[in-house]
């Protein structure tokens, strides 16, 4: 990194016409130069323009230092194009005389978060040698814009315009201690994120993903040499999505209502992904009070239908909280099943909705009964059932369950015996039905594909062979065998129609469960007869859609983060990893809400590629000149940030100052 002075006045005192220079210092890391940036003339010469030529030498240095402090300079570079590569080295080498700037951004973010001091309490008393906050802060930029393994990062520390001197141990040691502090440092992140971002938590968002590693066999279990404690390792087999042969690592995320991750937890790949939920939610409610955040503890938990089991229900519904959980339609019972296909209580949107608001400032939704047969089979190429194509039909059922509470009483029998019997409890609960004719046909259209292919598996090949999948066309598939005369059995294949009738059941429909409020009121045509509310339940809706940010978390940890494949070994090193992952994440997002406060929208690509080409040249350690051009995101940034990064040249204490104040 290039430190610069001001200008000074140099000549030769030794000469009777000495030539008068305007020098500048320049340190380049260890290196100390000083350069000639413009020749003022000869004493002879100079004799002819004033009667004292070292005061007009050193007049013209004065006002080429107030030039510069305005911004405004003129610089002499003298180039010899005759001039050899000097031969220093075995090899040829590419010397770096080119840095990242666009990570000044990320640098802001990082250090609204005070990480530098969560190290400082967390290292009081240990004799640590280097600066761990350093090589944290690069890791987690190596994150967002350069992502690739450890020994990587450390080997092109160098592109960043700050030179980081770190070991590669030092890495190492860091992540050790990233993973001694684990829920201290997911807390100090969510309190003082809180101060860049108001953090909306009155709903909580939470889903489990799979990362597969770089390995061909499990881990195996070990013990704790301190506790005794036996450790399941993190590299198990386990139910992927990708069908990879490669063990995987669960990772379960907390999210708020503004796509900002909160905590998350790293599990065995074989853990089932139910039983992951409850004790991170205990986690959740704790960080909250030991933030002080205004939620103590009252929020609306969300997730799909994975995550949304009885107990899941039970302990949000007794702990005061609300829930809101994608309800499998095929999993409810059959009385359950008759209520959703019974074709009555069904309402949608009416066409004429005025726009009203309630006390809540809430949109009122007016509705009109509709019956599933006419979404169904209408004419979708009329233009009067336009409305009905775009919209979508909503039923509301009560579905309180009886729960065990895990508690007993004492009864007292007619004989006058007493006996233990176990505490029933009502979990308050309703399931809210949408049907969508578009939905439908979606569903027909993917099914109708798979058909084919099913029918192609049994022309040419046999299907004995190929495994069966819940989404796989070969489920379609049936084998009928049939007894000949002579004891010679004949097998064939052919399409299960069945299947196929079974499955359309469920077509269009899809259903949510949840202990929310849904007020009921009187229907227009018959007071006598109540209908749902379709403002809460659109609103409930909503909320549930707001399930595919945290998809888009996992997208971009995996995708733009590339933080699979896993090639770390030891237990501690993949918690780290995660972590550094998880910082990233959470840097990035807060990142990406200021900016799209602005007048401009940036997706994940353009901020990503943009602070990625943010690259500055050397010219003769004189300047940097910026090698990126301008654009959206680049005034976006500009416009949140303010941090003077849209210039053509920088003089390097510029980007000096920058380094440490951004």
């Amino acid at each position: 990194m290039c430190y610069t002075s001001f200008m000074k006045l140099y000549f030769d005192k030794r000469l009777k016409d000495p030539t008068y220079y305007i020098q500048k210092g320049y340190r380049n890391g260890s290196k100390v130069t000083c350069k000639n940036v413009k020749i003022i003339g000869k004493h002879s010469e100079l004799l002819k323009i004033t009667d004292d030529p070292l005061s007009y030498a050193k007049e013209q240095v004065r006002l080429m230092n107030e030039k510069e402090k305005s911004g405004l300079q003129s610089i002499d570079l003298h180039l010899d194009l005759n001039e050899l590569i000097q031969n220093n080295t075995e090899k040829s080498i590419a010397p770096l005389y080119t840095r990242n700037v666009g990570y000044f951004y990320l640098q802001h973010i990082y250090r609204q978060l005070s990480i530098n001091e969560f190290f400082k309490n967390a290292c009081n008393g240990n004799k640590i040698t280097f600066d761990i906050d350093r090589v944290n802060r690069f890791l987690v930029y190596d994150r967002i814009l350069r992502p690739g393994s450890k020994l990587y990062t450390w080997q092109n520390k160098d592109w960043y315009y700050e030179e980081p001197d770190f070991e590669y141990q030092h890495i190492m040691r860091t992540m050790d201690i990233l993973e001694d502090n684990y829920a201290e440092y997911i807390s100090w992140l969510f309190k003082y994120s809180n101060n860049i971002v108001k953090r909306d938590t009155s709903r909580c968002y939470y889903d489990c993903t799979n990362y597969y590693c770089e390995t061909e066999t499990n881990d195996d279990n070990y013990v704790d040499e301190v506790t005794g404690e036996e450790i399941k390792g993190l590299r198990e087999y386990g139910k992927s999505k990708e069908n990879r042969p490669n063990p995987i690592v669960e990772m379960g995320l907390f999210m708020d209502n503004q796509g900002i991750p909160m905590s998350m937890c790293i599990h065995p790949g074989n853990t089932n992904e139910q039983v992951t939920a409850i004790p991170l939610e205990k986690e959740l409610i704790k960080m909250f009070r030991d933030a002080d955040h205004d939620n103590n503890g009252s929020f609306i938990y969300v997730a799909d239908g994975g995550l949304g089991s009885t107990w899941i229900r039970q302990f949000n519904s007794m702990g005061g909280r609300c829930f809101i959980v994608t309800q499998s339609i095929k999993k409810m019972s059959e009385v359950m099943q008759n209520s959703v296909f019974n074709d009555c209580d069904y309402w949608i949107p009416t066409s004429d909705n005025d726009g009203k608001k309630d006390k809540d400032g809430r949109t009122i939704v007016q509705s009109d009964p509709i019956s599933i047969e006419f979404l169904k089979t209408f004419d979708k190429n009329d233009k009067d059932n336009l409305r009905y194509y775009n919209s979508m039909a909503y039923k509301v059922i009560d579905a309180d369950n009886l729960i065990d509470l895990g508690l007993t009483e004492t009864k007292i029998c007619k004989n006058g015996k007493t006996k233990s019997v176990k505490v029933k409890g009502t979990l308050k609960q309703k399931i809210i039905i949408r049907f969508s004719r578009k939905y439908m046909e979606y569903q027909r259209y993917i099914r109708n594909r798979q058909v084919e292919r099913a029918k192609n598996l049994i022309r040419k090949c046999d299907p004995d062979e190929l495994k069966k999948s819940q989404n796989d066309a070969k489920r379609f598939i049936k084998k009928t065998t049939t007894a000949k005369d002579g004891g010679e059995v004949q097998v064939s294949y052919s399409i299960d129609t069945d299947r196929i009738a079974e499955e359309e059941k469920y077509d269009g429909f899809y259903a949510l469960a949840t202990n929310l409020q849904i007020d009921m009121i009187s229907a227009p045509d018959n007071p006598l007869k109540s209908k749902p509310d379709l403002t809460d339940v659109l609103e409930i809706v909503s909320i549930s859609e707001t399930r595919n940010k945290i998809e888009e978390c996992f997208r971009i940890m995996k995708t733009n983060f590339e933080a699979r494949p896993i090639y770390h070994r030891k237990h501690e090193h993949i918690i780290s990893h995660f972590m550094i992952c998880y910082t990233a994440l959470l840097i990035y997002r807060l990142l990406e809400i200021k900016v799209n406060q602005s007048r401009y929208h940036c997706t994940t690509q353009d901020i990503i590629e943009t602070l990625n080409h943010m690259i500055v040249g050397n010219v003769e350690d004189q300047y940097y000149i910026s090698l990126y051009g301008g654009c959206t995101t680049l005034t976006a940034l500009e416009e949140t940030f303010n941090g003077g990064l849209n210039h053509k040249r920088y003089y390097p204490k510029t980007l000096n100052k920058l380094s440490k104040s951004f």
